[in-house]
């Protein structure tokens, strides 16, 4: 049996696994299996031994220990290139076992089952799959623990006879790396907060990080499989692979735009077309619109037409050549120059549009996800744990999943409401809400017009905002505009500023010591003045 090429397959997922079998006796090798697996290819007609057969008595504990055993370790581990060990497994009658297919219990599944218990998860925790494939890895064997890797194996063993040395040793870290996911998922649930983790795999390579001396840097996915929204998951259909920072600002697209839909939905139970422009990370170009595409695209682009030059767009909608033609020709803020986007994300892109926006350096990336299209059914926010490295370890908060409700039973409003106030003041919140703090956000018509992100005191959060708004060419827009506030006014000094700036409403949270000042000041100056309180609303992001 030692020099036969024998094969243990044991998976959870059957799929396949019948054909897969018989490929590989096509190639002259046995088959061993276990359990469930055996009982299919049995079924299959694909002439099988039980691995039970081999574990001196056979399956013990109702199955419940099979291959945890020293002959199928032994299989595993034996060195191939001693001779000693191989003659010891021939005087054993024991075969050594060349590759091994094996996947686990999804162990994930029922850590998230509602009625999860330590018991119930406890009795779907895979160990001889683990066991069975480190050793595997360990003894340099063929080690498949994805559905994925298994037709690329097959075609590889097809064509050469055996496989490369690359893909053994990939296969191997492969093998490694499924293990540590699936043995910190565990720890993670028993432990209840006392452990915590993220393991990725590399999915896409920059060349260098924020600043060329920060290299290498790269995307690693977590395989997040049921995030239609995930990075991995959008394609770049011309240009360039995005860099670290194109992708830092595709994610912070993605977190303003699904605010804006997941806020209209819960408010208004429709959703308009909606656009995000990013640069450097903040928000500096926002819009929805109810008619047509067109006018989002119009008033994303004129948002801030100096800022956005060499800056991120997403949209909710297809791009075609129309929608192309006007960003890069009538949205310049120099009228001899086309306008220049390092990257526009979108449902899809029409060809006529691709070559408008087409750069010569392919530095404008073009990138698609038609999950874009479908947002309007599901906002996607994100609400997985958000970590961040520190010093020596790292921090863990819940994501950033809080919705602007105006029928909250906390909302306090002084002053008459109004439901086009309110659809402006829902997109500054979910503008400023994804900016970083302190911010304070101005909105005029659905569109965003100026955004003071980042500042140190509301007041400066403030006069930024509107300074950015007449820079952008915005200044007769501010008389009747509407400010949002990530926040508290802890004076009314900012207040003031956007008052007298011709500034009629302004959402903010409350509880500060001065909130009554406040309200009063609002409600003397005939400025509709709608808060939450801190603890419910507070809006901070990216500190």
């Amino acid at each position: 049996m030692a020099e036969e090429k024998w094969a243990l397959l044991s998976v959870f997922d059957k799929t396949g696994i019948a054909d897969f079998a018989r490929r590989l006796i096509r190639l002259s090798w046995g088959i061993l299996a276990s359990g469930g697996t055996a009982k299919v290819l049995k079924e299959a007609g694909i002439p099988v031994k039980n691995v039970s057969e081999l574990v001196g008595g056979g399956a013990i504990l109702g199955h419940r220990v099979v291959t945890l055993s020293r002959e199928v370790h032994a299989g595993l581990l034996v060195n191939l290139n001693d001779s000693a060990q191989i003659k010891e497994m021939e005087s054993l009658s024991l075969p050594i076992i060349r590759m091994v297919v094996c996947d686990f219990y999804p162990l994930q599944d029922a850590i998230a089952k509602p009625d999860a218990t330590i018991d119930s998860v406890v009795e779907l925790t895979d160990i001889g799959g683990p066991c069975m494939v480190r050793s595997a890895a360990k003894g340099g064997r063929i080690v498949v623990c994805r559905f994925q890797d298994r037709e690329p194996i097959l075609k590889e063993l097809e064509e050469l006879g055996d496989i490369s040395p690359e893909t053994r040793q990939k296969l191997r870290a492969r093998a490694e790396f499924e293990v540590a996911k699936y043995v910190l998922e565990s720890a993670k649930f028993h432990g209840q907060g006392q452990f915590e983790g993220i393991m990725g795999e590399l999915a896409l390579s920059a060349r260098y990080g924020e600043n060329a001396p920060q290299a290498p840097a790269g995307l690693f996915s977590t395989g997040a499989k049921d995030d239609s929204f995930a990075l991995d998951r959008f394609h770049v259909v011309e240009g360039m692979a995005p860099s670290y920072n194109n992708l830092c600002d595709l994610d912070r697209l993605l977190q303003t735009l699904t605010h804006m839909i997941a806020g209209f939905q819960l408010n208004f139970y429709h959703m308009p077309f909606v656009a995000v422009g990013v640069k450097h990370g903040n928000p500096c170009g926002a819009a929805m619109g109810f008619e047509t595409p067109m006018e989002t695209v119009i008033a994303v682009a004129k948002g801030d037409r100096r800022a956005i030059f060499g800056g991120w767009l997403i949209f909710n909608f297809p791009i075609t050549g129309e929608l192309a033609e006007f960003l890069v020709k009538e949205a310049t803020f120099d009228a001899t120059r086309r306008q220049l986007f390092d990257g526009v994300v979108a449902h899809s892109f029409d060809p006529e549009a691709i070559e408008v926006l087409r750069r010569r350096t392919d530095k404008c990336r073009l990138v698609v996800n038609p999950a874009l299209g479908s947002a309007a059914s599901d906002p996607g926010l994100d609400t997985i744990k958000r970590i961040r490295y520190v010093r020596g370890g790292f921090l863990v908060q819940p994501n950033y999943t809080f919705v602007l409700d105006f029928g909250h039973p906390s909302m306090r409003v002084f002053g008459n409401r109004d439901q086009k106030v309110e659809q402006c003041l829902l997109l500054g919140w979910a503008v400023g809400a994804t900016s970083n703090s302190n911010t304070v956000t101005i909105v005029s018509n659905n569109m965003l017009i100026g955004n003071g992100v980042g500042q140190q005191d509301r007041v400066g959060a403030a006069e930024l905002a509107l300074k950015r708004a007449r820079d952008a060419g915005h200044g007769d827009k501010l008389q009747g505009a509407v400010a949002y506030s990530d926040s508290f006014f802890p004076f009314p000094d900012a207040v003031e500023t956007l008052i007298r700036a011709g500034i009629k409403a302004i959402l903010s949270t409350s509880g500060a010591g001065r909130d009554e000042e406040i309200q009063s000041l609002c409600v003397r100056n005939n400025v509709l003045l709608y808060q939450l309180p801190d603890t419910v609303a507070r809006g901070f992001f990216g500190h």
